[in-house]
């Protein structure tokens, strides 16, 4: 075997060697466990929503969510591919695992951007493409590239990006916005710091390794629990606003305040140190409630329609 033949035989045993980017390596860019919650959020949105709107135009509203979900989602790993593969939750993504080419992700992300607004835009209104639009940008530009490695308060301002989905899906029935729309964007928006700085503080030191100022790390621990039982103690009454404004009724009212005591339990455990694994539960516990609370006004508005 000549030199060069030798080399070449060599190269491609190289290539041979890298891991090849499947299909669920795509799909992993997207990040499905996070577009869920984002989009049964948008979906009761648009479902407690006053008005009507077509149940197939209703899909490609959703749709269109899961996919700028997903889009911001590939465009925020192609950022942080750096601190990603330092980092023991994160390693393991397509991009630092060297599955996916970091520029494929960029592009993905892109082109998904484009194309969930423009569709948007075109079968559902302008009011929803805007706020589809303002979602990913605020994601991408505002929490990814500014404020995460820059700031403590990452999670309290970025969290609005994770809080527009509802909103939109209000605003694709409606055409704009309202109060109601707007309380429950605070409610999300409200709930990210506690439900994430649980996860950063059982997550402290691999923030820390890669210089990510999270509140444990630029706070410490003590004053990350207090700032969570605030946003808890706070979260609750603002869950009520819909009940308030007559949108929803009892059945949601004794939802959010069963849900909203256990998940002050929790911040009140975690504040007291009650149990080593305090924050997993309370993270764990966080996710579940949204679920369930935003689950409740969707049952809400059902209960109401039948007993009418």
């Amino acid at each position: 075997m000549t030199k060069q033949a030798a080399q070449q035989t060599l190269a491609i045993d190289r290539v041979a060697a890298l891991p090849v980017s499947e299909v669920r390596d795509y799909i992993a860019l997207l990040k499905p466990g996070v577009m869920s919650l984002v989009v049964f959020t948008g979906a009761v949105g648009l479902l407690i929503a006053p008005g009507y709107i077509h149940p197939f135009l209703a899909l490609v509203a959703i749709a269109c969510i899961a996919v700028a979900s997903g889009a911001a989602a590939s465009i925020n790993m192609w950022y942080d591919r750096d601190i990603d593969i330092h980092m023991k939750r994160t390693q393991n993504r397509p991009i630092p695992a060297g599955r996916v080419p970091a520029d494929e992700a960029l592009s993905l992300g892109i082109a998904l951007s484009i194309v969930s607004v423009t569709v948007m835009a075109v079968a559902i209104n302008f009011a929803a493409a805007a706020l589809l639009a303002l979602s990913i940008a605020f994601y991408v530009f505002v929490y990814t590239m500014w404020l995460k490695r820059s700031t403590p308060q990452n999670i309290v301002i970025g969290g609005a990006a994770g809080a527009f989905p509802p909103m939109i899906g209000w605003a694709s029935v409606t055409g704009g916005i309202d109060i109601n729309s707007i309380a429950l964007f605070l409610i999300i928006f409200m709930w990210t710091p506690p439900h994430f700085w649980a996860l950063a503080l059982f997550r402290c030191g691999d923030y820390a390794k890669v210089g990510v100022p999270m509140m444990p790390v630029v706070a410490g621990e003590a004053a990350t629990k207090k700032q969570m039982l605030i946003y808890t103690v706070l979260l609750v009454p603002i869950t009520l606003v819909p009940v308030a404004t007559g949108l929803l009724g009892v059945f949601y009212g004794v939802t959010a305040v069963l849900t909203g005591l256990w998940f002050l339990r929790h911040a009140i455990r975690v504040l007291r140190n009650a149990e080593e694994k305090a924050p997993q539960k309370m993270f764990g516990y966080s996710i579940l409630y949204l679920f369930v609370l935003f689950g409740a006004m969707v049952a809400d508005i059902w209960i109401k329609g039948y007993l009418v």
